[in-house]
């Protein structure tokens, strides 16, 4: 029986320097657009790709858009689930035609939701006198979900901005209903309903039975966003130290 790891990349297979700060022997593995390394691996992490690839077929599932995940340094060779499963890539980086159709038509519905959320958010802002605005994200000229970083990285002021705006902008009679909030670290994001990573390792779960028969599959992530995609898998591996070994592991 084949086996296949849907694993998320930024924070589970590596991480920038700062949340590394007492290892030793790092090595680039994500760079930015000027050529920079960004983030790195430790020797455990290199360790358990070695270990990941003697067995299993590993699948990216990650919310880097296309021109962020060709800045990642790791040997991928099957299909690849980028814009937290907005975006399916075939082995050797052709697109899934079917897939893109589906979530275009999705995303136009969620589109006016996306566009209030900036609103709202901005307005905020604007109030309080702080520069950082909330962004569209885009990938293959569709629009995904919108994220706003603290330009002095507070995550405090995240923290409020979904407390006291997004929150209600949810609960309230709006379009809100249609949406969900993922914040983790220097990231606040607005997502729709409609784009999860569990869609797309649905899709592809499907697509590799159909390749294959039955496959046993994995799925490792390190946020509270990324538990819906890995309860898709046979199994879950949760990296310790991170976002979602916080709210599972330690409250055992």
């Amino acid at each position: 029986m084949k086996k296949f790891l849907f694993v998320d990349l930024d924070d589970t297979l590596f991480q920038t320097p700062k949340k590394c700060l007492s290892e030793t022997e790092l090595q680039p593995a994500a760079y930015l657009k000027d050529g920079k390394p960004c983030s790195y691996t430790t020797p455990r992490q290199r360790a358990f790709f070695d270990f990941a690839q003697n067995g299993m077929t590993l699948i990216p599932a990650t919310a880097r858009n296309a021109d962020a995940f060709r800045r990642v340094d790791l040997p991928f060779s099957s299909y690849t689930v980028l814009d937290y499963g907005g975006i399916v890539l075939q082995p050797g980086g052709a697109l899934d035609s079917i897939w893109l159709a589906q979530m275009q038509g999705d995303m136009q519905v969620a589109l006016p939701g996306l566009i209030d959320a900036m609103r709202v958010i901005d307005d905020f802002q604007n109030k309080l006198g702080r520069p950082a605005r909330a962004r569209l994200i885009e990938d293959f000229a569709t629009p995904f979900y919108i994220v706003i970083k603290d330009h002095e990285a507070v995550a405090e002021r995240l923290a409020e901005i979904e407390r006291e705006v997004l929150l209600p902008w949810i609960a309230g009679p709006g379009p809100g209903s249609d949406f969900f909030i993922h914040r983790n670290g220097n990231n606040l994001a607005v997502l729709p309903k409609t784009l999860n990573k569990a869609r797309a390792v649905a899709h592809l779960r499907a697509t590799l039975e159909a390749e294959h028969g039955p496959i046993l599959t994995f799925g490792m992530g390190d946020s509270a966003s990324d538990a819906r995609f890995m309860a898709a898998c046979d199994y879950a591996i949760v990296p310790n130290g991170t976002q979602l070994a916080g709210l599972t592991l330690a409250a055992l």
